[in-house]
């Protein structure tokens, strides 16, 4: 099979990537203890097959535990206790203070990025590179973030006075957040939710991602010791069951989640008081790429690749349908398929490799059946060897002359399917974000800036991030990440994710000299923590 993927046998894989004796997480964190599970356990494998003989086997890596009803609602107690209405030591203590726990948090964090790497890369095959970057990501984020708080800080350590009022505006937490990341960065975007909502002051219970849970294992000690009991509670299980039950107490008061809207719209439903929740959500995308006659051809190749192969496609921001006109699609196309073939299949361990073997177990298939659908429908397959199949890895297909009678025109495939269109017309690939459901980024690719502009104009009220010849993305993390439609609820950035997982609160008293006096004598005396006028260098 060309261009196709060689699995290791047991001797093969490097010895710091093979676990001998499966890992059995027996253990979860609720009130600042550890529980320890006695119940059915959850079976966790590699995305890597090893061979033995002809066959392909499972690479089991551990288990988990599948906690039930009883221990969510543990996880839920703990953290609205820590929490007490508002009145808890977390929810009440000084920015500082909570930026010190967090601090100290991050320090025993990085002691265990070993660890966490190599998990990363056998949980759900990330190549080296990508599982370090998203490990030293994560730590720049939570500094950024905690910087970005203390500017908050600054600038609302003040009084202001408008009206005969004099008034201190600060940001107060929202309550209890149920917070539940995605497998494709299970660490790093799960941590833009988590983090924020700490430094925030509120309490959280944290549901690991359905793959990249034994990830978090090393950092169940870091959270322990960091954090007063009952502010961090990490619970595991089915999200059918764990999720469920927080959601229909109606005791949650943020729902920070980054996955799918029908897993969203399900949660919320659920909720009982749909008024009193906050939702922070991070959804799916069909973000498309539209090339212009007098596009770059080398320069658009690149970033077309790159946007819809990186980690397999398996990325919210990846591209995920390409619009090339038609002047220039014979040329697009063979350096496209030329390129393609240089990227490197393999192990997520092996140096240089591009592509790599799929977490989920269901996901070949599926690919597979948006083929199916596309072929019989008029698509063409592009390179003769697209979606050829060995054990978990799937080779990328490239369809083209897709329409939109095709599932894959306008769902979300998360995996390496390229669909491509050829137009004429403008309006066609403007027609496409204008239907579709999801309204996160596009990419165009032109060197004229006038075409450039008269697209600029209008998809800027389409998506949230328009990219000028380059691929769709989320960094730098200042600046906002957010979408439209089905794409999102709520913006994350290190400024954003402050604000959205906390509220607006003043304390306001009218001008007079007695109330003059109360002031002094609190600001002075720092009576409140909440109303003063120290601030953070």
């Amino acid at each position: 099979m060309s261009n196709s993927i060689n699995f290791p046998e047991w001797s093969d894989i490097p010895e710091q990537f093979r676990i001998e004796n499966p890992i059995r997480q027996e253990e979860y964190l609720i009130g600042g203890e550890y529980k320890k599970w006695n119940g059915a356990f959850h079976e966790v494998y590699s995305p890597v097959r090893v061979k033995d003989g002809d066959q392909l086997k499972k690479y089991q890596l551990g288990e988990y535990p599948l906690l039930e009803e009883k221990q969510s609602l543990e996880a839920l107690g703990a953290a609205r206790k820590a929490y007490d209405l508002g009145r808890g030591d977390w929810p009440t203590m000084t920015v500082n203070e909570r930026i010190a726990h967090v601090e100290r948090f991050k320090e025993a964090m990085k002691e265990k990025r070993d660890e966490v790497v190599r998990m990363i890369m056998l949980e759900i095959g990330k190549n080296t590179p990508d599982a370090e970057k998203e490990f030293d990501r994560t730590v720049d984020y939570i500094s950024d973030t905690i910087e970005e708080l203390k500017k908050l800080d600054r600038s609302s350590s003040k009084l202001d006075y408008s009206g005969g009022v004099y008034a201190q505006i600060r940001r107060g937490p929202l309550g209890v957040v149920l917070c539940m990341g995605p497998y494709n960065y299970p660490l790093n975007e799960t941590f833009t939710l988590l983090i924020p909502a700490l430094l925030m002051g509120n309490t959280v219970i944290f549901k690991p991602a359905k793959f990249g849970v034994l990830l978090i294992s090393p950092l169940l000690q870091a959270f322990k010791e960091s954090f007063p009991p009952g502010v961090i509670n990490v619970i595991y299980g089915s999200g059918r069951v764990t999720a469920t039950t927080l959601m229909e107490t109606g005791k949650v008061d943020v729902l920070a989640f980054i996955g799918s809207s029908k897993g969203a719209n399900a949660l919320k439903k659920l909720h009982p008081h749909q008024n009193r929740l906050r939702s922070v959500l991070g959804l799916e995308a069909k973000n498309p790429a539209i090339v212009l006659p007098d596009a770059d051809i080398d320069l658009s190749v690149k970033e077309c690749l790159l946007g819809s192969l990186s980690y397999n496609g398996q990325r919210c921001t990846a591209l995920k349908i390409l619009f090339v006109h038609n002047k220039i699609k014979d040329a697009f196309i063979e350096k496209f398929l030329s390129e393609l073939k240089k990227l490197k299949r393999g192990m997520p361990w092996d140096d240089g490799v591009n592509l790599t073997p799929l977490p989920e177990d269901d996901k070949p298939s599926y690919l597979q059946g948006l083929m199916t659908d596309a072929l019989s429908k008029g698509a063409e397959l592009a390179n003769s060897e697209g979606g050829e199949q060995v054990g978990s890895f799937f080779n990328p297909a490239v369809l083209i002359n897709v329409n939109p009678s095709m599932r894959v025109y306008h769902e979300e495939q998360f995996g390496p399917v390229i669909p491509i269109q050829f137009f004429d017309d403008i309006d066609e690939p403007i027609e496409y974000m204008v239907e579709s459901n999801y309204g996160q980024q596009v990419s165009i690719f032109s060197s004229n800036p006038e075409n450039i502009s008269s697209l600029v104009d209008p998809l800027v009220n389409q998506v949230c991030r328009v990219n000028i010849n380059s691929q769709c993305q989320r960094g730098p993390d200042n600046y906002p990440f957010n979408g439209r439609k089905d794409s999102a609820e709520g913006t994350l950035s290190v400024y954003d994710a402050l604000r959205a997982f906390s509220i607006r609160t003043l304390v306001a008293t009218k001008d007079s000299a007695h109330n003059k006096e109360l002031l002094n004598d609190i600001l002075k005396g720092r009576k409140s923590k909440f109303l003063s006028t120290d601030y953070i260098l």
